[in-house]
């Protein structure tokens, strides 16, 4: 197997919203992405699959390694060797990379956020910074779309943890900012013995609407001459973005299943995105 049958392995099986934008791509860009993603999967599986943390994070300093040698020697796993060759021809860098590993280091140390601030320098470095990257690989004339790209990546992450609240407190993890939770009268028992309440419903619905707002501000941030180019990143918005939407009508019930979208329908939102170059999506989410 080679290093990119490896990734695109990696990330058929995993069944993520991402996949579907990548099938759009040239061949070199839909490698390099797919390489990509195959790199935050396997970081973040050492997170989620490790339940001995100093092994977990012996793991993450092994990967680091391996960005090292991505930029200054001879990677040894399929998946880095696979992303070393897209450096030089989409200008990716380091700093993001490592950025995403700490990300994954947060998860071992920190299970509680007290506000949306601190969340946010997780959501960066989990979500943010790949979009950056995502950018980068779809290809850009103008800096402001890697603004654009990193707030979106936000609202990528807020939409996640809205989706896996309950997956997520099962691991003894809890993303919603404290503060908010306080606010709303919700306890930290509430969120983990899953107790769903009126006041839980209203939690949920100011985190939704933190989201939307953050999808608001990527389209607002996103440059016409790059709309074309950023389109596989618009297909994720798509998806994302009607996912939140199915949370929001099924009444957050996000503490005891996992609310999710069938294949057939995100290829279909990546497809009418693909065709129509996105400017109905921009509109709608940007309004």
């Amino acid at each position: 197997m080679t290093p990119d049958e490896y990734c695109q392995r990696k990330a058929a099986q995993s069944g993520s919203s991402f996949y579907y934008s990548f099938l759009f791509l040239p061949p070199a860009r839909r490698r390099a992405i797919t390489a990509l993603y195959a790199f935050c999967r396997e970081v973040d599986d050492i997170v989620d699959e490790v339940s001995e943390a100093s092994v977990a994070r012996m793991k993450l300093a092994w990967w680091r390694g391996q960005v090292d040698q991505m930029f200054h020697g001879t990677p040894d796993h399929p998946v880095a060797i696979a992303l070393a060759q897209h450096i030089q021809p989409f200008g990716l860098r380091a700093e993001p990379l490592y950025a995403v590993i700490e990300g994954m280091e947060m998860d071992l140390d920190q299970f509680r956020y007290p506000d949306w601030d601190a969340l946010r320098q997780y959501c960066w470095r989990a979500a943010g910074v790949v979009g950056d990257l995502s950018a980068s690989i779809f290809g850009y004339t103008d800096p402001k779309t890697l603004e654009y790209a990193e707030t979106l990546g936000l609202a990528f992450q807020m939409t996640n943890i809205i989706r896996d609240v309950g997956d997520d407190a099962r691991r003894g993890r809890i993303y919603l900012p404290e503060d908010d939770m306080r606010h709303h009268g919700v306890s930290i028992d509430d969120v983990l013995d899953s107790r769903y309440s009126d006041n839980f419903q209203a939690l949920m619905r100011q985190q939704t609407q933190r989201a939307r707002t953050l999808y608001r501000d990527a389209m607002r941030l996103l440059p016409e001459a790059d709309r074309r180019a950023q389109r596989p990143g618009l297909m994720m918005a798509a998806i994302y973005a009607t996912l939140l939407d199915e949370i929001e009508r099924d009444g957050w019930h996000v503490l005891d299943q996992r609310i999710a979208l069938t294949p057939i329908r995100k290829f279909w939102l990546a497809w009418k995105v693909w065709v129509g170059g996105g400017h109905s999506l921009v509109r709608r989410l940007a309004a």
